[in-house]
C-alpha cells in the first residue's frame, strides 16, 4: 500500500521544540518522525474517545456497574482465568 504524504509548516515555541528533539534523540527517530508520530497518536485518541462516547450515549452508569459487581470473587488460576462456580 503505498502511503500519500502532505506537507505542513509548524510554528512551536522553543521550549516544547527542544523537548520534542530530545526525545527524537533518544528515540533514535527525526524530528519529523517524533511529530509525525505524536499527532498520529492523537488522532487516534480522539477517535477513540468519540467511538466511546457514541457507544456510551443513552447507557444508564448503574448498569454496567452492577455487571461488574455480579462478577464472581475468586483468584484466577495460573494462565490468568477465572473459573466461574
Amino acid at each position: 500500500m503505498k502511503t500519500t504524504r502532505a506537507r505542513v509548516s509548524l510554528s512551536l515555541p522553543v521550549s516544547p521544540k527542544a523537548a520534542a528533539e530530545r526525545y527524537a534523540r533518544r528515540d533514535g527517530v527525526s524530528l519529523n518522525q517524533f511529530i509525525a508520530t505524536a499527532v498520529v497518536e492523537k488522532v487516534g485518541a480522539q477517535g477513540a474517545a468519540a467511538f466511546f462516547a457514541k457507544r456510551a450515549h443513552g447507557v444508564r452508569a448503574a448498569a454496567p456497574i452492577a455487571f461488574l459487581r455480579s462478577a464472581p470473587d475468586v483468584p484466577p488460576d495460573e494462565q490468568g482465568r477465572l473459573e466461574l462456580r
